[in-house]
């Protein structure tokens, strides 16, 4: 017996159109195309929470277009703090406002 033998883990995963498996899948699933990074706006704002904590905030990309993982990574190590995100939302902790302003234009959001 192996060890995720008749889990979800062991499946083959399969194509939810064609009921093929997504190596051999040839159907025309419906793609929706991703929004790029130069047509979403952001806007960065510092906000200052309980006990005088201070935590950037960028609010305004769409949710399922916005590779939030790599984003938020790249924004935490570039500003060497914490941070995590939420929905749309990204919070960094500390105030990074312009720093995080360079990063987003670098990238080619547009800053409201």
């Amino acid at each position: 017996m192996r060890l995720f033998e008749g889990t979800v883990f062991d499946r083959i995963p399969v194509c939810e159109f064609c009921g093929n498996s997504e190596t051999n899948c040839t159907c025309s699933k419906p793609k929706t195309p991703r929004i790029a990074s130069n047509q979403q706006g952001a806007t960065v704002t510092v906000e200052k929470r309980k006990r005088g904590k201070v935590v950037t905030l960028i609010r305004g990309l769409v949710d399922g277009e916005t590779d939030f993982n790599n984003l938020v990574k790249k924004l935490k190590s570039t500003c060497g703090a914490g941070g995590t995100y939420s929905g749309n939302q990204i919070e960094i902790q500390g105030d990074h406002l312009q720093r995080i302003s360079e990063i987003l234009k670098e990238l080619g959001y547009r800053l409201r």
